[in-house]
């Protein structure tokens, strides 16, 4: 599980290295074991110079030399080896941190997330997770080995002379405290704006990109204005990454100033010892040229900061998340549902509120009762946002009747609680066939097999035949082997909901919730497919849930919801004499009127090498 909530952000991200510290103390110590080869080999090479001009025996000098080569070989290896120990670090950080980020997506989706737009969740799972690892590569692992290696380094210098010593430590202090002080407080805005800026952009782009692919964008004539929308958050991302340069620029130079002055101060405080007495010759090199390779360990720190920031920014947005209220509590030890089937499925004064909800705002689904028994077909119909999906979302277990939130009533399968159960059990049961169904990009083949992978062909057909597809995809070049293009975007919105519904009959669900199957279609389309979807469910257990009116005199119960009430339910012929709200909706949708029979929508484009509209195969037998 993630860290718990309650600490600060980065404090829960440090917590995920809980059981890597040895191997993170590991990659600090062969870090600051590489910068300390770098200072001794500045440092050894400056009196190796100095001694040899003397030109003393070549025996006085192996030691120096020797020194030399070890320190540059042992700065690589060291270099080398810090790298993978510490990449390991981070690398398994962010493995553990993904999946726990999965695992609770996977407890919050889809009730839980209602909200969260699907270009910003992307970047929040991909770019905001893995900035996270910066918090011990580039923040961490930089301050810890600068502050060691900054202190041996002073601790040398201050044993040759204490004023270089002095000296060293004072532009320590400038360049690895004050100025990423400064660049921190100078790009802590532009910082903390960089993730939403590019959360902006990504979804700006996946909207145009899933807009174009389903030619709703180009049909509406808003493309034009989409893609100056994706320009300007382009833009704004470019801006805000450029301030964040020139923050960097302006550290680097202000490091790079004080480590020349740090340097100058060195040689002349050298240069003076020398010439008193106080200081041998030969170690002014040395004195002058380990300050030099010294701040080669406070470089890094402005630009740590900056990544400090960044991250604290990314944790905030994962986090933000994770810490959504789960609309579904999963017991501890779940009671097993009985195995043969899950009737009566009873809901009884049903109350559930979405957990983000507003409390002051009524419940999404208020007392309501509904029983299911084997073969038994109810129709929920309402206007958008009556509670319809909500419905659907209880009896698959996304959303819980909470009772901290304004939740009660109860639901039971064959006369068992299921809350007590594992939510998936509940789900082996009770199938859903939404609206916006996914299609992978595969073939027709393997999406179908999604739902019963050891189907043979005659089952696949079959489930074809029932969803009304069989005879179009019989006219295809490849049949079952064609390829559906990504989220099924070969294919008309008719086409994609049939071959959903066809998933959905081959899953064999003993109850199938089929939730607005016509949403988004034209009105031909939409009765078209109502009929089929009426006529392919018979004899199964079904809870229909539609804005559509049409045909549902084939259902034994029509619900009518109005606010997450129940307002009017009874058969067909009832309500229609009733003259109440069902009558007023049935009413109004004849108003609208629509005329001939039509079929499910184009078919494939021509450029797919599949039948044009004028020459596609009806998908309707």
């Amino acid at each position: 599980a993630p860290a718990p909530a309650g600490r600060g952000p980065l404090v829960r991200v440090r917590a995920e290295a809980r059981g890597l510290r040895r191997k993170f103390s590991l990659a600090l110590a062969l870090g600051a074991l590489a910068l300390l080869s770098a200072v001794g080999l500045m440092a050894t090479s400056g009196w190796l110079i100095s001694r040899a001009a003397q030109q003393p025996p070549i025996l006085y000098l192996m030691v120096a030399v020797t020194a030399t080569r070890a320190f540059g070989i042992g700065r690589a290896v060291f270099r080398y080896a810090e790298r993978l120990v510490s990449h390991d670090v981070a690398l398994r950080v962010l493995a553990g941190l993904r999946v726990s980020v999965y695992r609770r997506l996977e407890r919050l989706a889809p009730a839980g997330l209602g909200r969260t737009r699907r270009g910003d969740l992307l970047t929040r799972l991909v770019a905001d997770v893995d900035a996270l690892q910066d918090l011990f590569l580039r923040w961490l692992m930089p301050v810890a080995v600068a502050a060691t290696v900054g202190l041996a380094a002073v601790a040398f210098t201050a044993w040759l002379l204490p004023l270089a010593g002095a000296a060293l430590a004072l532009g320590l202090v400038v360049a690895g405290v004050l100025v990423p002080v400064l660049t921190g407080r100078l790009s802590r805005r532009t910082e903390r704006r960089l993730a939403p800026a590019r959360s902006r952009l990504a979804v700006r782009t996946v909207d145009l990109l899933a807009g174009t692919a389903s030619g709703e964008l180009p049909v509406t004539g808003a493309l034009e204005s989409r893609r100056r929308q994706v320009a300007e958050a382009d833009a704004e991302l470019t801006r805000i990454a450029g301030r964040s340069a020139a923050r960097t620029a302006l550290a680097a130079g202000l490091g790079t100033l004080a480590s020349g002055l740090t340097v100058t101060a060195a040689a002349w405080l050298g240069a003076r010892a020398t010439v008193d007495g106080v200081l041998d010759g030969l170690l002014l090199a040395t004195v002058v040229l380990t300050p030099l390779a010294t701040f080669e360990a406070v470089t890094p720190l402005p630009q740590a900061v900056q990544f400090r920031q960044r991250v604290r920014g990314a944790a905030e947005r994962v986090y933000e998340v994770l810490d959504a209220p789960v609309p579904v509590t999963e017991p501890e030890e779940p009671r097993p549902l009985p195995s043969d089937a899950p009737f009566p499925l009873r809901l009884s004064g049903l109350t559930v509120r979405y957990p983000d909800a507003d409390p002051a705002a009524p419940p999404a689904l208020r007392d309501l009762d509904l029983e299911l028994v084997p073969g038994r077909r109810v129709a929920v119909v309402g206007a958008s946002g009556s509670g319809k999906t909500t419905l659907a979302h209880a009896m698959l277990r996304f959303l819980d009747p909470d009772p901290a939130s304004g939740g009660s009533g109860s639901y039971t399968l064959a006369g068992a609680p299921a809350a007590g159960a594992d939510p998936d059990e509940v789900r082996r049961y009770v199938g859903l066939c939404a609206q916006d169904a996914h299609l992978f990009d595969s073939s027709l083949r393997e999406n179908l097999r999604l739902a019963r992978p050891d189907t043979d062909e005659a089952g696949l057909w079959s489930a074809l035949a029932a969803a009304r597809l069989d005879t179009w995809v019989a006219g295809l070049p490849d049949g079952l082997d064609t390829m559906v293009g990504e989220h099924g975007a070969r294919l008309s919105g008719g086409q994609r909901q049939r071959l959903a519904l066809a998933r959905a009959l081959l899953a064999d669900f003993p109850v199938l919730v089929l939730d607005e199957p016509a949403e988004h279609l034209d009105l031909p389309t939409a009765d078209a497919l109502s009929t089929d979807l009426l006529a392919a469910t018979e004899g199964r257990t079904t809870v229909l849930i539609t804005h559509r009116l049409q045909g549902l005199d084939a259902v034994d119960e029509v619900i009518v919801l109005d606010g997450g009430r129940v307002v009017e339910r009874g058969a067909w012929g009832e309500l229609v004499a009733a003259d109440g709200p069902f009558a007023a909706l049935l009413a109004r949708e004849r108003e609208t009127g629509h005329h001939g029979q039509g079929d499910f929508g184009p078919a494939l484009p021509a450029s797919a090498a599949l039948p044009g509209p004028a020459t596609a195969a009806p998908a309707r037998a």
